[in-house]
């Protein structure tokens, strides 16, 4: 017991890291209630949370647009729904939201396009526009191959100037090499002279900001901040589970305590992926749920890791990616405006992470780039409905148990309706060209072989 007190953080570090006062203030001004339902759509148009970018004074906005999952035709996974991406995206403006991030690498090539598309109906002045040089493949390290794929994000969102540029996903190897993220970086930025010509750009106005989003090697995240390059910002994976516990559920993450206290020190705005832990935290199990409800009731489960991930000093913007209205209506009332997190609140949510770490959930963050799987697996869906029971307690290995049928018939169904047979665990190969893609390095064959020798004990215990 005493151990697991050490990581409750404490009321003179909590008032440290996220600043005193806020939280009253922002209690006061907070009147957006977190559900959104048909008969209650009053959603701020005039709320929401701005954080003054230190480097040119823009305001930009604490929600972000993720467009790493854009809504898709129906029947037709691999088409977006321009229609839909248009009106999200007039919604989201209308609503105060401004900060938009893509990259050529998302939605199979295709995120940029539509975003591009959705964007220019407005004035430039009205949004910004965060990318990627996503040159994660070795063959597309050439400074020939990167240049073309720079210039093409430019065509491709219908802008002259990038507001926000990034080097993607530093500290990950390279992709089917054997590769350290240190070589990879190199190979990727370095000795292509990329990173030189980022700068130049930089200084020719046609990137207002530069920065990096960081995956996997922390090595490489000291060596960056480490040199004399001026970073404008830093993208890092937080929320309130990787705070503290980040090597706990995947073994090559980074505790963000530490990369925010880094980039906080140096004065350096951070942006904010993966709030929800990949959806995690929005389906919490039963006693984690129970935790939250005791404080705030009305405040639905997301909002909860958003308020975590705006509150401290220093956030530029939180990503998240919004599918659906409901989820951003829902997100735009969380911070219109933000309600930063009181010292008891940080306490109870740290209960709940370690709550969390004791169910054997696959820490996938639904990214999405092991896709697609040559062998037509839904890799990310067959992971999610597996985490999905966990919360919900649809997951039992003792067929004695009282729960054990209700459980059984809950998985085997939901995996049918939400993954297709021909899409399911059992059409694994091993093949294992997945592999260096997963920035959260699972072994995706081997977790595939174990979900699917489950689904066979269900189904045999009749």
């Amino acid at each position: 017991m005493q151990e697991k007190n050490k990581s409750i953080i404490t009321r003179r570090k909590f008032l440290k890291i996220f600043g005193g006062g806020t939280a009253v203030a922002a209690t006061a001004l907070y009147s957006c209630s977190n559900k959104i339902t048909e008969a209650n759509k009053n959603v701020p148009t005039d709320k929401m949370t701005y954080r003054i970018n230190p480097n040119t004074g823009n305001k930009v906005s604490i929600l972000g647009y993720g467009c790493m999952r854009l809504p898709t035709v129906q029947g037709n996974d691999n088409k977006i729904d321009q229609d839909t991406v248009n009106k999200l995206t007039d919604y989201a403006i209308a609503h105060g939201v401004n900060y938009f991030d893509t990259s050529p690498a998302y939605c199979q090539g295709h995120s940029e396009e539509a975003v591009g598309k959705a964007l220019s109906r407005h004035p430039r002045n009205k949004y910004f526009i965060a990318t990627k040089l996503s040159n994660f493949d070795p063959t597309s390290w050439s400074r020939e191959a990167s240049m073309k794929m720079y210039h093409n994000s430019f065509k491709k969102l219908k802008v002259e100037y990038i507001d926000y540029m990034l080097l993607h996903g530093i500290g990950m190897g390279g992709r089917g090499t054997d590769m350290s993220g240190m070589d990879a970086f190199k190979g990727r930025y370095i000795d292509n002279g990329m990173l030189d010509f980022l700068l130049e750009e930089r200084k020719a106005k046609r990137i207002r900001n530069l920065g990096f989003s960081y995956h996997g090697d922390v090595k490489v995240f000291d060596y960056l901040l480490s040199t004399n390059i001026k970073w404008d910002f830093v993208q890092i994976e937080m929320n309130y589970v990787d705070w503290k516990h980040a090597k706990e559920s995947s073994p090559f993450n980074t505790n963000a305590e530490y990369l925010y206290g880094e980039l906080k020190k140096r004065h350096i705005p951070a942006v904010i992926m993966e709030p929800l832990l990949g959806g995690r935290l929005a389906n919490l199990n039963h006693s984690a749920m129970e935790l939250l409800k005791q404080i705030n009731p009305d405040a639905t489960i997301a909002s909860w890791a958003f308020r975590f991930a705006g509150s401290p000093p220093g956030i530029l913007t939180v990503l998240s990616g919004m599918t659906y209205m409901e989820n951003l209506q829902e997100n735009i009332c969380t911070y219109s405006p933000l309600k930063t997190l009181s010292y008891k609140e940080h306490d109870t949510l740290e209960r709940v992470a370690r709550l969390m770490l004791d169910f054997p959930l696959i820490p996938c963050n639904s990214c999405q780039y092991c896709m697609p799987c040559p062998y037509g697996l839904n890799i990310p869906g067959i992971f999610v409905h597996y985490n999905k029971c966990l919360n919900e307690g649809n997951y039992s290995k003792n067929a004695t148990d009282k729960n054990y049928r209700e459980a059984r018939r809950a998985f085997l169904i939901g995996y049918d309706r939400s993954v297709p047979k021909l899409r399911q665990a059992d059409h694994c190969t091993g093949c294992g060209k997945c592999l260096p893609h997963c920035p959260q390095n699972i072994d995706i064959p081997g977790t595939m072989q174990s979900i699917d020798k489950y689904v066979n004990e269900l189904k045999l215990n009749v």
